[in-house]
């Protein structure tokens, strides 16, 4: 890989992709202080996904609740095919199946978002090109110096806009940017090694050891994740990779669930193993997109204890630094 060249290479800068958000000074999802880059798209369909907003490929809009003005109907008004409503809570909502999905979406606010003017509808996708998003995530290359980091890709599935994402892996190396990704690994083998060639730091969501639950979950069978985890460790022993399990109660909340996947790890080396307990944060996106989600209970600090334990017997863990709510 090419690093700390600094002198941007041209081709790169141009490759666009759709982007949801750019979240700066994160300390969750990497070493040190990240700049996290959000891609849209993901072909995975966890019933319990924090992010539904991450998962078309095509721009979307979303309405927040809290900004929307009882009475005020401007945003509908102002689009040509008419297609919000207003839904039981009083709220606009977007109708999928009359929206056009307006020409300006992709690149900046459509009709009905510039007509509101309380900020109530959000475009949730944008497309943008690597130069313009690597300078933005080098405004923070400050603190990456002082204390540590850099720039960590995430969804979605950034691998899932494979020219994207590989072109901001590789002017970020150019550009002297410690470079991490976050992933499903839901991915073609040849794309995930590449990206892993590019890396300075490999975060890898591991769901489900057993392949009918992990479909019935997620939409999708797990062994093409499950092989490109040990591609990845046999191919880059030396790359740190952080496995990471979301704990959902009535999915994969027990002993056995954790044991199933500790026996993928337990001969792997430079892994961590971190624990994640569901939130619920993300359900207000649901309604804001017209959608409907699934509600799980929040396991409870002794629930995560008893799942960390377990899960020493496999690989090193890294304990969740707050654990509240109900184990069920």
């Amino acid at each position: 890989m090419e690093r700390c060249t600094m002198s941007p290479a041209r081709a790169e800068n141009d490759v666009t992709g759709v982007v949801t958000n750019i979240q700066h000074f994160s300390v969750h999802d990497g070493p040190g202080i990240r700049t996290l880059v959000f891609l849209k798209g993901c072909p995975l369909r966890c019933l319990w996904c924090g992010n539904p907003e991450t998962q078309a490929f095509r721009p979307e809009i979303g309405s927040v609740a809290e900004r929307c003005r009882p009475g005020c109907s401007a945003c509908r008004e102002a689009c040509p095919a008419g297609a919000l409503a207003r839904g039981t809570s009083g709220v606009m909502l977007p109708d999928t199946s009359f929206c056009r999905e307006c020409a300006p979406l992709s690149e900046g606010r459509p009709p009905c978002a510039a007509a509101c003017t309380a900020g109530a509808l959000r475009v949730y996708g944008t497309r943008r090109g690597a130069g313009e998003i690597l300078d933005e995530v080098e405004q923070d290359i400050v603190f990456y110096r002082h204390e540590g980091g850099g720039m960590t890709l995430s969804g979605g599935e950034a691998l899932a806009q494979p020219e994207f994402a590989l072109a901001l892996l590789r002017e970020a190396g150019r550009r002297c940017i410690h470079t991490a990704l976050e992933t499903c690994g839901f991915v073609p083998s040849e794309t995930f090694l590449t990206a892993c060639s590019l890396l300075d730091y490999l975060l890898f969501d591991l769901k489900l050891a057993d392949e009918e639950l992990h479909e019935r979950a997620t939409g999708v069978g797990n062994a093409r994740i499950l092989e490109n985890l040990r591609l990845a460790r046999a191919a880059f022993p030396h790359l740190p990779i952080r496995v990471r399990t979301p704990v959902i109660p009535g999915v994969n909340a027990s002993r056995a669930a954790v044991r199933a996947l500790g026996e993928h790890l337990m001969d792997m080396r430079n892994i961590s193993w971190e624990l994640l307990p569901y939130h619920a944060y993300g359900n207000a996106k649901y309604a804001g997109l017209g959608r409907r989600c699934r509600e799980y209970a929040v396991p409870d600090g002794e629930c995560m204890k008893e799942l960390e334990e377990t899960a020493r017997h496999f690989a090193r863990v890294v304990s969740a630094e707050e654990h509240a709510g109900s184990c069920l």
